[in-house]
């Protein structure tokens, strides 16, 4: 009988029987990372994956990634937190400083400062343990579907410059600039949902669909790690000394980037 690839961990079943692969227009199906040092979590999240047509190959650690980062192509890695040696968050920012490869954390730790810190290093989404096999197989399915969409083209080209409330915001080269002409660090995320904001002036974009678009991930209602960055990129815009702010609170609904943006 065919495996039921939405029942929970929990249920999974214990024959080794592979569904259809639902990668036929693949000459090989895409090729997953496991990084668990957990023995035997590790061989669970690999066979529900297997399961599911996926190419998988699992790693306690670091150096195993690594190895298998050299081996072959990689299309997306599950990288869990705690580990021995290097923690996931330092892997996480060790690969992204040479890969684009799409990046799930996997945690114990369900904090929100935890999801702001993987999304800092680079991770593309984030999952706490513990989580259902049909919430883990969404998320892989749409990290693999964003990733492969990047490479298609775009009708429209990013512009390079925003200008808005007297700041400037150069994307290719990725800085901020205040009004007083001096630069504003950013981490990556806060980068990346700023981008959003300029590509969709004055326009009320949902919590869940900030993350989405900002992220390339599937947003939770339950994930606050959306209003974290957005408090942190508000008190470096000066939100805060200003009446209007430039990031403005729908309430019921999510956030607004109030300013008239100009790009070239």
């Amino acid at each position: 009988m065919d495996v039921d690839c939405n029942a929970s961990l929990q249920s999974a079943p214990v024959a080794g029987i592979a569904a259809a692969s639902p990668f036929a227009d693949r000459d090989t199906p895409p090729h997953i990372v496991v990084v668990e040092d957990d023995p035997a979590l590790r061989a669970l999240l690999s066979r529900i994956l297997r399961e599911c047509g996926y190419d998988v190959t699992g790693a306690a650690d670091g150096i195993e990634l690594q190895r298998a980062m050299i081996e072959r192509p990689i299309d997306l890695i599950l990288l869990d937190i705690m580990l021995s040696g290097p923690s996931g968050l330092e892997l996480c920012q060790t690969i992204r400083e040479r890969s684009r490869v799409p990046i799930i954390m996997v945690s114990a730790r369900g904090e929100e400062g935890d999801r702001v810190a993987g999304l800092d290093n680079g991770a593309d989404d984030y999952i706490a343990k513990p989580f259902g096999r049909a919430e883990l197989l969404a998320r892989v399915r749409a990290a693999l579907r964003r990733a492969s969409d990047t490479h298609v083209p775009l009708d429209i080209p990013v512009p390079d410059r925003f200008d808005f409330a007297d700041w400037n915001y150069h994307a290719r080269r990725r800085e901020l600039i205040s009004p007083r002409g001096a630069e504003v660090e950013l981490t990556a995320a806060e980068h990346e949902l700023l981008v959003t904001f300029l590509r969709n002036p004055q326009r009320t974009i949902g919590r869940e669909r900030l993350l989405e678009m900002s992220r390339s991930r599937i947003g939770h209602p339950s994930d606050r790690s959306i209003d974290v960055m957005i408090s942190r990129l508000r008190a470096k815009l000066g939100d805060g000394r200003r009446a209007q702010p430039i990031i403005r609170t729908i309430r019921g609904v999510g956030y607004m980037f109030a300013p008239d943006v100009t790009s070239s």
